[in-house]
């Protein structure tokens, strides 16, 4: 996929650009997925309130999202809220959720330029209102876009979707009066992913190394890949680290090369 015309306009800073030209554009990942973790620890090592981590993390979301459609990335996922994040203060869940409608009314006429589709995946239906309203007009602003795709998983959970997926089947086995025949990759037309590749790199920042019931299905063979990094400090030339430590990898799939 070539990289997005108006983000090739804006120069990028030098050691930014010196990872960049490192990239072998020939053999990038297909779908990159990313937990994004870290703004409270972010927040709390600078004295602040964990929502103002949050708000902090927004300009790491929008400076990936660029650099993944400038390199030139099929699809990008990023795991924004999940279903146990509902257990947190009510007022930072607020925010989050109020975060998630400034991002979308800020930056959706530049996913549009830029040829990003935008997708949120999870149980949107139990969002509030006005969120679901907001993901609705920018999936509809981005629909005839060709580019990146940009998956946002919102009250997401990686066991949830597959229980999802599974009550999927068994409504048509009950529409149909059979059961659809099923292996993995038709298993995977019942997931919230379905018309995309599975995510050949995981990315999680703040130090982590766990998938967090984040695309279990998904990431078999997912290739794994952690930074110390809090995720508001997160920027591109991570993004671009990343994929330059996928490419030095042998990917053998469970076989012997």
């Amino acid at each position: 996929m070539p990289a997005s015309p108006v983000l090739g306009a804006i120069p990028e800073e030098a050691e930014t650009a010196e990872t960049l030209r490192r990239v072998d554009r020939t053999r990038l990942p297909l779908h990159v997925a990313v937990i994004m973790d870290g703004n409270g620890r972010w927040a709390r090592a600078r004295g602040l309130e964990r929502i103002e981590g949050h708000a902090a993390g927004v300009e790491a979301v929008r400076d990936t999202v660029e650099g993944a459609a400038r390199l030139g990335l099929s699809a990008l996922t990023l795991f924004a809220f999940s279903i146990e994040n509902w257990s947190r203060p009510a007022e930072e869940v607020a925010v989050l959720m109020e975060l998630v409608r400034k991002y979308l009314r800020l930056e959706t006429d530049n996913l549009v330029a830029n040829d990003i589709r935008f997708w949120p995946i999870g149980r949107l239906h139990g969002l509030p209102g006005p969120v679901q309203a907001s993901l609705e007009e920018s999936v509809l602003a981005t629909a005839g876009c060709r580019g990146l795709r940009l998956n946002v998983a919102l009250n997401y959970g990686g066991r949830a979707e597959i229980v999802d997926a599974a009550r999927r089947i068994a409504a048509r086995a009950l529409r149909d009066g059979a059961v659809p025949e099923l292996d993995e990759l038709a298993f995977g037309d019942f997931l919230e992913t379905r018309g995309l590749p599975d995510p050949d790199l995981m990315i999680r920042t703040s130090g982590e190394e766990r998938l967090s019931n984040f695309l279990l299905f998904q990431s078999a063979y997912t290739e794994f890949w952690s930074t110390s990094t809090y995720w508001p400090d997160f920027r591109r030339r991570d993004l671009y680290e990343a994929i330059l430590a996928f490419q030095g990898r042998n990917r053998r799939y469970g076989a012997l090369r």
